[in-house]
């Protein structure tokens, strides 16, 4: 074993700067699946409300909402820089 744990050492649960970096970004991938996903169930929602003539202004506003974040993250995404670790077993 290597590292802190193999000298009977314990971090604390403090991370290293290069491990945040890369967790953040995976923080941000997780977000904008979570987001995506609501996009496309409130799309579905909007849609069959719609075709069934019901009122949707509600779920659209909820669906620009979601869309308008989501633009936002993966504008965010794009300043972090490229993932380059990888996990280790």
């Amino acid at each position: 074993m290597k590292g802190a744990a193999a000298d009977g050492e314990q971090n604390h649960g403090l991370v290293r700067s290069e491990h945040r970096r890369a967790r953040s970004g995976e923080d941000f991938d997780i977000i904008i699946g979570f987001l995506g996903f609501w996009a496309v169930v409130l799309l579905v929602v909007t849609v069959w409300m719609e075709v069934t003539v019901q009122p949707a202004l509600g779920w659209a506003l909820g669906l620009l909402a979601v869309l308008v974040a989501l633009y936002g993250m993966v504008r965010l995404r794009r300043r972090l820089p490229a993932r380059t670790a990888t996990r280790k077993k």
